[in-house]
Formats: C-alpha cells, structure tokens, sequence
C-alpha cells in the first residue's frame, strides 16, 4: 500500500485498484453472504480500471477520472467512474469495519460482525431493498472460528489485519474527502 500514492501525494488509480483486488479473495471466503459486495466491488474495480487503461497517462491520478466527469455533469449517472469510486469507497469501508469487529469483539457471530458493519457504514445509503436484501446474506455468514482459520492459513492474521485497517483507512478516508469537496459523498443508491 505504500505504492498507492505518489510522491507529490496524489492517489494513483492503479495502485489503489490492486489493493481492492487484493480483498477479493477475502471476499470470497465468506461464500454465499457476500456474493453480492464481491460482485459489486469487482464491477466497480473493472469500471475504474477500464477508465484508467483507456488513458493511463491521463487517468493515472484516481481523481482525475472523477474531475473529468463532474467537469462534463456526468458525475451524478450510475454507470459513471464517480460512482464507481464512491461505492468501491464505501465497499472498503464495510469490510474495514468488518475486520475491525472481528479483532476487536471476538465473542460476536460473523453474522453480528457483517451486520455491524454494515449497519455502521453502508446501511445510510441504501434504501429498504437492498437492506433487506443484505440481512438475509447475513444469515448466510460462515462460521467465525472456520473463516479465520481459512484466511489464516499463512502468518499472522490478527497482525495483518490491524495493518490493513490502520494503512488503508486513511486512503478510503482520503477518497471520501475529495468526493465530499466536488459535492458527492452523499449520494445514495
């Protein structure tokens, strides 16, 4: 992660997209409960990967994708890079959230640890259906004590969690302040 910025401090689109792909096999371990966030934050990393190779000179600055769009008023569709962006963002932040939970509540159920998260970072943004639809995959949630055992098969899972969350917090953080200052933070489903 330390790759996800440049030196003049700018957020390099594909660093920052290789991280996101990074937790895709994370993902995946949860199955059926997180099939939908998979589905999601890959279609999102693939519309933003698909900008940044049409012009990777151009679109080497993540922002950049999105200060074109809100310049031509095309910032605001749901098939834009803005949005991409913005709910790649939030994807990040519920599965930040959720490896917090898991560390830092170890008596909870993953299905306690999914909801918490959820209810914490992506529930304001969505309307009754695909809340509804989220708590239902919850049930789905695997077991605690198997899933850290399978995305611990290698090293230090506590260890590698807390410097997950403590290094790319502040890069979803950084992303939420620039979409905020071109007005779309807020947007919702």
């Amino acid at each position: 992660m330390k790759h996800v910025k440049s030196e003049e401090g700018e957020m390099l689109s594909k660093p920052f997209l290789d991280v996101c792909k990074q937790i895709l096999p994370v993902i995946d371990k949860f199955g059926a409960a997180m099939a939908l966030v998979k589905t999601d934050v890959g279609g999102n990393i693939t519309r933003l990967e698909n900008k940044y190779l049409s012009n990777p000179a151009e679109f080497q600055n993540l922002y950049n994708m999105v200060r074109l769009e809100v310049e031509a008023k095309k910032a605001e569709g749901s098939s834009s890079c803005t949005n991409g962006l913005l709910w790649l963002t939030r994807a990040m932040d519920f599965i930040v959230e959720l490896f917090r939970n898991l560390m830092e509540h170890a008596d909870w159920t993953m299905s306690q640890v999914c909801t918490e998260a959820y209810t914490k970072t992506l529930k304001k943004y969505h309307g009754w259906l695909a809340s509804s639809t989220f708590t239902v995959a919850m049930k789905l949630a695997p077991d605690r004590k198997k899933f850290m055992d399978v995305v611990g098969e290698k090293g230090d899972i506590n260890s590698d969690i807390e410097k997950f969350c403590s290094t790319f917090t502040p890069l979803l953080q950084e992303n939420h302040k620039f979409l905020a200052s071109v007005g779309l933070d807020e947007m919702k489903a």
